[in-house]
């Protein structure tokens, strides 16, 4: 396989996520509850009981970089509060990582979500449906973190998914 530089592998992790977005804004949210006019804007993002995105050293890497436009002050806190998250909601990286929960630290209230332009694919994918049968099938997502996952294996040589905080954390 052919090993792809940092830089060059983000470049095509963007184009993924955008053919990714673009297909789930088109064919899918128009169906959904907009997030905009929301009553409980970022309770899904928020919810310690639901959420356990996975992201890879990739999009971490992605992650950062958008963060590192931030101030010093407001990326310390960011920090902090990646710190807080691992240690209240006991983050692991080894063992089933799959099934634990947190509370995003990348959501702001006020603000949304700090990342949003290069948002993980479950959060691209996640919206409010009336409908089961209006949801995006599994499949689309499976097939979007296949591509991230071999594009990460390009780039770093594993492919190994965990909980976004701690990649965050290791990447600090």
């Amino acid at each position: 396989m052919k090993k792809l530089n940092e830089k060059e592998a983000i470049l095509r992790l963007d184009k993924i996520k955008t053919i990714y977005r673009q297909n789930i804004s088109e064919n899918y949210e128009h169906k959904a509850k907009d997030c905009l006019t929301c009553e409980t804007k970022g309770a899904c993002c928020l919810d310690a009981h639901f959420v356990n995105v996975h992201i890879t050293r990739l999009e971490a890497v992605a992650m950062k970089k958008v963060l590192a436009e931030l101030d010093e002050l407001k990326k310390s806190e960011i920090n902090q509060r990646i710190s807080e998250t691992i240690e209240k909601y006991s983050l692991k990286d080894s063992s089933d990582t799959f099934s634990q929960t947190y509370a995003c630290p990348l959501f702001e209230k006020g603000i949304g979500c700090l990342v949003h332009s290069v948002k993980p694919v479950p959060c691209i994918q996640h919206a409010c449906y009336e409908f089961q049968a209006d949801l995006p099938p599994d499949k689309l997502q499976e097939e979007a973190e296949q591509k991230i996952e071999r594009l990460n294996e390009q780039t770093y040589g594993d492919s190994k998914w965990l909980p976004l905080p701690i990649w965050m954390k290791k990447l600090s």
